[in-house]
């Protein structure tokens, strides 16, 4: 079985030099790479807030997800990183709000990012169940 990429215009490129794809799928699997709340129309972050950077960011992810042919649905695991304890709260609200129940697993944890970015969200999705 071999893998497919998967690439939207609606989701950032990765930058230029880094060597990954936005997702890539074998099978049913679908592994979407880390989002950050960066506006693809832009390249630039959406803002310097943690709540509008991670509903940008899931944006991302779904929009990836729907290239890929799958949905919020179909996710089984979503790895958010954040660069500051401080900002869970506030991305914990967004994540609730944006995703909605049934929620699918999550891993929370802290992380670097480069600057002006606070918060980056993976995925792992079952698509067509």
């Amino acid at each position: 079985m071999s893998r497919t990429v998967v690439t939207t215009p609606k989701a950032p490129t990765p930058p230029a030099g880094v060597p990954l794809s936005q997702a890539v799928c074998k099978g049913n699997l679908v592994q979407v790479s880390g989002q950050t709340g960066v506006d693809p129309a832009t390249g630039k972050p959406v803002s310097e807030s943690v709540a509008e950077q991670t509903e940008q960011a899931l944006r991302n992810v779904f929009a990836i997800l729907a290239e890929a042919g799958a949905g919020v649905e179909d996710v089984l695991m979503l790895r958010v990183y954040l660069t500051d304890v401080a900002h869970f709260a506030e991305m914990n609200e967004t994540y609730a709000r944006v995703v909605g129940e049934p929620y699918p697993a999550r891993t929370t944890v802290y992380v670097g990012l480069p600057a002006n970015l606070l918060v980056e969200i993976d995925a792992l999705a079952v698509r067509g169940q």
